[in-house]
């Protein structure tokens, strides 16, 4: 008699359960993910397999992978990846670059909602629900994100990581440095309602960095919002080459320039610092070689900017670890003028050359 109740109540809590979860599956927008790749043959299936393991309705949800013709084995393992789970499809994007591939990626998409996930990223079980969960409740929200968590294998890398979480490294980049709620100008890896598109168009091709950035500020501009929460969390992993990290800002300033120029309004303080202070830089260092009062100027803003090296390096040795306070320097000196440099150098491009003449950084490496 007992077994039976118990039974009886064991059936009962089962079906609620499963009417609860069939509610839930009901409520759930279907939600496109779009993967711009090329050559991520180190990361791609983690990051993948972060995303297909979400605890969101699968029925619910797609990978998109669009693929920039990748050629050292990425294929291979997405083509292996999608033979398991039917979710998962791969696009091609003969041009490689990121801006094609989103908006390839948005053509095919089939969601009400879609969310761009790099390939060197991974995302943990609740990144789909959190982020739904923020747009439903913050309404006004065109655009819903959260922290990026960077972070890398070898010391280089971790290094880098460390100084890319100071705001000695990235100013006040909010989705980079976290512990913020709140609205924000930018993020990344944010899910969109997909009408956003109708309204602001898809990304500007044109753009070989900044694109996400630039999308965004059309979002902006449109009278858009975008929300950035604590709860929402997402871990990339970054450079582990000094080298890379070097092209990488130069082709963000770079392309920052051209974001500016095509928008025509002015840039926000963080944007314009690196800039400023190359340019002064090179214009003092040039202006001593006639008028030696320059030269105290040059010698005490180098002198300013060493002391703000090693305040920056404990900075990252209290937040990180002391061991990676001795790379800390280089590293910055790299962002600061890689990314100042590629802003001079936009600047000359896109507005004395007028987009004529000399090549891009992309341009410049596909060459080599």
């Amino acid at each position: 008699m007992q077994n039976n109740r118990r039974e009886r109540r064991k059936l009962t809590t089962d079906t609620a359960q499963h009417t609860r979860c069939e509610q839930r599956n009901a409520d759930a927008p279907f939600v496109s993910i779009i993967m711009p790749i090329r050559n991520e043959a180190d990361f791609i299936e983690r990051a993948i397999t972060s995303i297909s393991e979400n605890d969101y309705p699968s029925e619910k949800m797609e990978i998109l992978i669009v693929d920039g013709m990748s050629d050292d084995g990425t294929r291979e393992i997405v083509e292996k990846l999608s033979q398991a789970d039917r979710r998962i499809r791969i696009l091609d994007n003969p041009k490689r670059i990121v801006p094609t591939a989103m908006n390839i990626g948005l053509k095919a998409a089939r969601g009400d909602f879609f969310t761009r996930i790099d390939g060197h990223a991974e995302v943990p079980k609740d990144f789909i629900v959190k982020s739904i969960r923020c747009l439903r409740e913050h309404p006004d929200a065109w655009i819903a994100g959260g922290h990026i968590n960077t972070v890398a294998d070898s010391y280089t890398g971790r290094a880098i990581a460390s100084a890319m979480c100071s705001p000695f490294g990235v100013g006040n980049s909010r989705f980079r440095l976290g512990d913020y709620e709140g609205w924000v100008d930018t993020l990344a890896f944010g899910t969109h309602h997909k009408w956003v598109v109708d309204r602001v168009g898809c990304f500007d091709e044109e753009l070989v960095r900044n694109q996400d950035d630039e999308f965004n500020l059309r979002v902006i501009l449109a009278g858009g919002k975008i929300w950035m929460s604590k709860t929402i969390q997402s871990t990339y992993f970054s450079r582990a080459s000094l080298r890379g990290l070097w092209r990488q800002y130069f082709q963000y300033g770079f392309w920052r320039i051209r974001t500016l120029q095509k928008h025509r309004r002015p840039a926000s303080i963080r944007q314009l610092i690196p800039l400023i202070f190359v340019s002064s830089l090179l214009f003092l260092g040039l202006a001593g070689l006639f008028w030696r009062p320059s030269r105290v100027l040059f010698a005490v803003e180098v002198i300013l900017y060493v002391v703000g090296l090693v305040i920056g390096a404990l900075d990252v040795g209290r937040r990180s670890g002391w061991q990676y306070a001795p790379a800390a320097p280089l590293i910055f000196a790299l962002l600061h003028f890689g990314y100042g440099l590629g802003c001079l150098w936009g600047a000359v491009r896109f507005s004395a050359l007028a987009g004529r003449g000399a090549r891009t950084p992309e341009e410049t490496q596909m060459s080599r």
